[in-house]
């Protein structure tokens, strides 16, 4: 599980500790903006994934410290501004990436596992566009609770996370979806 975010310092994780709690607390209120920030976070992290590769395809790249922490900022830009473009494929789309960042992130590349992520992520990506408000109400919690795990797993690094990170994504997952329920009761 190891995250490698060596290129960010204290005050980016702190930037995505905040950026976090906004989406998991009032993500359905800023939905515009919480789209936005989730595909941020979804490109930042794929295109992350997809460094080594480039750098090994285009060693300029590789060498330019600029490129380094631009290519990733540049990803994250490029899938937020498509996530803003329709409510519908981008609730779907962001249950369908998370899926696939986890597929990755904690079970590998192989064909067969992207595959079984693929088909999983096409049934969340079906089930939350039949179920609007309380889907985007879920991934807006488990992407907060996602950057939020992250952020306290870096800027902590005398914690566990082989051991700790399942339990504080899921919780924190939990207290935001709990809590964006009861106070949007009233709100379509």
């Amino acid at each position: 599980m190891n995250f490698d975010f060596s290129n960010l310092g204290t005050p980016e994780m702190i930037i995505m500790a905040a950026v976090g709690l906004a989406l998991m607390f009032f993500g359905y209120r800023i939905k515009k903006i919480a789209f936005f920030l989730i595909w941020f976070i979804l490109g930042y992290n794929l295109m992350s994934f997809l460094m080594p590769t480039i750098n090994n395809l285009v060693p300029q790249i590789a060498e330019n410290n600029l490129y380094q922490v631009l290519l990733p900022i540049g990803g994250g830009l490029l899938l937020s501004l498509m996530g803003l473009s329709i409510e519908k494929l981008c609730v779907g789309g962001i249950c369908f990436a998370l899926v696939m960042v986890v597929t990755v992130r904690y079970f590998g590349t192989e064909m067969q596992t992207l595959a079984i992520g693929g088909v999983v992520g096409v049934l969340a990506a079906g089930a939350a566009v039949m179920l609007m408000k309380p889907a985007t109400i879920v991934a807006t919690s488990v992407a907060g609770a996602y950057a939020i795990a992250l952020a306290i797993l870096v800027l902590f690094p005398d914690i566990n996370e082989e051991v700790y990170y399942f339990p504080i994504l899921g919780g924190l997952s939990v207290l935001g979806s709990v809590f964006q329920f009861l106070t949007t009761k009233r709100i379509d």
